[in-house]
């Protein structure tokens, strides 16, 4: 393999043409025969290029509506061919086949068309079949061939033919090595979507893919490596935000960023929300009249874990509320949109990164989630089951007021984002207590209820927010403890899911300590 491979004819075919007049022009001033096919040959010739035809190589013209024009002997061959094997020499010379030294690709707008809603027939005609076969072969044989699959590496490509008057061998590897990973992530794409399209849930094999959006410090810890990669969803969130300030994200910010604005869409075309998330968990969520009387009722909730925490909201942050969180340490603030004024109110916190996203998330799309384990990984839908008020069952003797029941409704939307056990308390449409990841349930409730009563002495309150409180509980209770926990911290009421082998227990337990109950039938594990 030689360190450096001249590039005398290139062969381009790209369905994006960004770029392609400037490319072509800039190889055609090198002294670079120019070969292409069907709409990129149009584009470099109106760009005034003179082109050969592929067709003009393998001696067939373009057939079957494009689908056949570079799969032939003339080009893989030009592609493949070892250029110090004299056999391969030998063969090239017998067939007349000519070296192609370097190949410009991209690929059918296959994921532009199935993000696009586009039918069956449409995703199958986008598939390309020439493409990756010519991408594969040049990646093959980039000892000798250059393959380039990004518009973003046209740049890079032109500086080694202006440094090296052609390409050394770590540039070839490097664009080998990208080449293969976009062939895999479209290979990925076609069978995802085609095991959603004929309704395959768990195909044998699932490919994943995704596209590096940023090299990362660090990971949870500084002694760990990280990457962020997007997966080509236009679901709004932190992947698809944009960053108006402050530092670079960590990988800690991104996924507690993540977790803070999958959890304020819940709250999507209702009052202002505010979601205040350290490490993952909420610790502080309410809504309000203002944006601002949301950011003041959640931070209630955990002065302490608030500092240093993500903040996410439902609507655009105003100069009011901007003004209200540079009172302390944020590590993030993301939401739909952001007036100038409160952008203003921000520059003066040069490390406070600001995201907007445009509009809130779905809580109730559809989905595929991922984990990672040892020798493999779980996948499953994301949690998006919603309980329908109506279909709440009142299981107690006394039934919950109309604000009880507003309370328990959002609870139970706040413990479907707190890692389980998660026990929540709310009092008027704010979190009073937030009970997360304990290995007992009771000792969730207690925690959460040790966490209002120092918060309450800390705010100079007569008594802790949680006393005349509703409780909710991610799953069943297993036993009354748990529930009795909740009682004594001063619960009123009760939103769980139900279904334990001692539910007639517990319910007898709340009717004694005059508790309303409602079972939801539908459980929320966040592990």
């Amino acid at each position: 393999m030689p360190d450096l491979a001249p590039v005398k004819r290139a062969l381009i075919s790209v369905s994006d043409k960004t770029g392609l007049a400037e490319l072509g022009r800039a190889l055609a001033e090198r002294g670079i025969e120019l070969v292409s096919t069907g709409g990129s040959a149009k584009a470099l010739r109106v760009a005034g290029l003179e082109v050969r035809d592929v067709a003009d190589l393998t001696g067939f013209p373009e057939m079957m509506d494009g689908r056949v024009k570079t799969l032939h002997p003339a080009v893989h061959g030009g592609l493949l061919a070892l250029r110090d094997e004299p056999s391969h020499a030998a063969a090239m010379e017998e067939h007349g086949i000519g070296g192609i030294d370097l190949l410009v690709v991209n690929l059918y707008p296959f994921e532009a068309t199935v993000a696009a809603g586009g039918d069956y027939a449409a995703c199958v005609e986008n598939i390309d079949i020439g493409g990756p076969a010519m991408i594969r072969a040049a990646a093959k044989n980039h000892g000798y061939v250059t393959v380039v699959v990004d518009v973003e590496d046209y740049p890079a490509l032109l500086k080694q033919l202006d440094a090296r008057g052609g390409t050394t061998r770590a540039f070839r590897q490097t664009m080998a090595q990208r080449a293969y990973a976009r062939t895999a992530a479209y290979d990925a794409a076609v069978s995802t979507w085609m095991a959603g399209a004929i309704g395959e849930e768990t195909p044998r094999r699932r490919a994943v893919a995704g596209t590096l959006a940023q090299s990362l410090r660090y990971g949870e810890n500084p002694h760990q490596s990280a990457a962020f990669y997007v997966d080509g969803s236009d679901r709004p969130g932190v992947a698809t935000a944009t960053q108006h300030q402050g530092k670079e994200l960590s990988y800690n910010n991104i996924n507690d960023t993540d977790a803070a604005f999958e959890l304020v869409s819940e709250f999507a075309g209702g009052d202002p929300a505010c979601v205040i998330v350290k490490h993952a968990n909420p610790c502080g969520v309410a809504q309000g009249a203002t944006l601002a009387e949301a950011y003041a009722r959640a931070f209630d909730c955990d002065r302490v874990s608030a500092f240093g925490g993500i903040i996410a909201l439902n609507r655009e942050l105003d100069e009011e509320t901007a003004q209200a969180i540079t009172g302390i340490f944020t590590e993030v603030v993301i939401a739909p949109g952001a007036t100038e004024a409160a952008r203003e109110v921000f520059a003066a916190k040069k490390n406070l990164r600001l995201l907007t996203t445009e509009a809130l998330a779905d809580p109730a799309e559809a989905g595929r989630m991922l984990k990672q384990v040892a020798g493999g990984y779980l996948v499953q839908d994301r949690d998006n089951g919603r309980i329908d008020p109506d279909a709440l069952k009142v299981v107690t003797k006394r039934a919950p007021s109309e604000q009880e029941m507003a309370d328990m409704r959002f609870a139970w939307t706040v413990a479907k984002h707190v890692k389980s056990n998660a026990i929540v308390y709310v009092r008027d449409g704010a979190t009073v207590g937030v009970g997360a990841g304990q290995m007992s349930r009771v000792d969730s409730a207690r925690i959460a209820a040790r966490k209002s009563a120092d918060m309450a002495e800390a705010l100079g309150l007569d008594a802790p927010l949680i006393k005349g409180s509703v409780v909710a509980s991610d799953a069943f209770f297993p036993f009354a403890d748990g529930l009795m926990a909740a009682a004594e911290a001063g619960a009123t009421a009760v939103i769980q899911p139900g279904g334990s082998m001692r539910d007639a227990d517990v319910i007898a337990a709340a009717d004694e300590a005059g508790l309303a109950m409602v079972f939801t039938g539908m459980r929320h594990f966040r592990h």
